[in-house]
């Protein structure tokens, strides 16, 4: 089988509008993620971005080959390497990242990440402790974009937090609700033990 191995070649991530076009007809539930996800809460350009997130749940991932078709769609099989991700085929639980690019020749677009779910919950592949109603994972921006909720992208982010992800966090911080900030820190201590966001989220 063909694989890739890191670095994986460059990027030329799709604009949002794409995003939007491309997986608003999949027929599955889908949410902007990463730090685009940042800053459609925060309601401003954050900083550059080198990719485009976009999360699905595990079980509509066939989705994304609906979405783009006549892509090359590649999964992440860890550790550190991309292989084909074949048309119909059901990743293994391992497998949470899919790159996808138009063609063989051209930069990586969108990246794709999976998590789990539970009948009407989402659950965290970090934690299956943590729970919470899939409509309630993520909202729409004001121009109609679905995004993943602030918190839940910040809990990603702080495992093991990158000089971006601080900048992440300092923006999102003030817009957090009460709620958001109890839930956040609340996850970050289960999950990773004492943190150093937590202090800022109960300040």
């Amino acid at each position: 089988m063909t694989r890739l191995r890191a670095p994986f070649g460059p990027w030329d991530p799709a604009p949002l509008s794409e995003v939007v076009a491309r997986f608003s007809g999949s027929g599955s539930r889908w949410w902007v993620a990463g730090g685009h996800a940042i800053e459609l809460a925060v309601g401003r350009r954050i900083r550059s971005h080198a990719d485009v997130d976009v999360l699905l749940l595990r079980r509509d991932q066939l989705g994304v080959q609906r979405a783009l078709p006549g892509w090359q769609w590649w999964a992440a099989d860890p550790p550190g390497t991309l292989r084909p991700w074949a048309a119909d085929e059901v990743l293994p639980p391992d497998v949470h990242d899919i790159w996808c690019r138009p063609g063989p020749d051209d930069p990586w677009r969108v990246q794709i990440m999976l998590d789990e779910s539970d009948g009407h919950e989402w659950v965290s592949r970090r934690d299956s402790r943590l729970r919470r109603p899939i409509s309630a994972l993520g909202t729409l921006s004001a121009g109609g974009v679905p995004y993943l909720a602030p918190d839940v992208q910040l809990y990603y982010k702080a495992a093991s937090p990158r000089p971006k992800d601080e900048t992440d966090f300092a923006a999102a911080l003030p817009v957090l609700t009460d709620e958001q900030r109890r839930r956040l820190a609340d996850a970050l201590l289960m999950t990773y033990g004492p943190h150093p966001w937590i202090a800022r989220l109960r300040a």
